[in-house]
């Protein structure tokens, strides 16, 4: 039985712990997180994509968009499927550092690092590019179907 818990951990290493679907802290959205690769020579680092939102579509009627975005050729994307977390590299302990955070409800970016807090909770905090000690933290609880 032991086998068969830690195989998964085993053959994807620690990255396999944070994999999976989690609600953000408001409720409002389900981040998918998953494992990228650029190509098979790079190292693989977690990466997450809006899976699912309470409110998907606007007062008209029509998918919402990243319209906040400062880059106007992004701003017609639809935020359901949008890629919001990119670049975390596991630093062991259950840390993964080093990546960015993009925030659809503001239009930006900001680095990041995630905090596995046992199986089903991780803290996100996200952080000035230029200077990580502004930021704030958000927790997320994972989505058990």
């Amino acid at each position: 039985m032991l086998i068969l818990f830690c195989l998964p951990i085993l053959l994807f290493g620690q990255n396999a712990l944070i994999i999976g679907e989690w609600y953000n802290a408001e409720k409002d959205a389900v981040i998918t997180i998953f494992e990228e690769k650029a190509n098979s020579n790079e190292k693989a680092t977690i990466a997450g994509k809006i899976s699912w939102m309470k409110e998907s579509i606007d007062e008209k009627g029509n998918p919402k968009t990243d319209n906040l975005n400062p880059d106007e050729k992004l701003q017609k994307r639809k935020t359901l499927g949008l890629k919001i977390l990119y670049g975390f590299i596991n630093k062991g302990d259950n840390v993964w550092k080093n990546g960015e955070v993009y925030d659809p409800k503001k239009g930006k970016t900001y680095g990041g690092k995630i905090t596995l807090r046992g199986e089903n909770k991780l803290d996100l905090r996200g952080h000035l590019l230029w200077f990580p000690l502004i930021g704030r933290s958000s927790t997320w609880t994972r989505k058990i179907n």
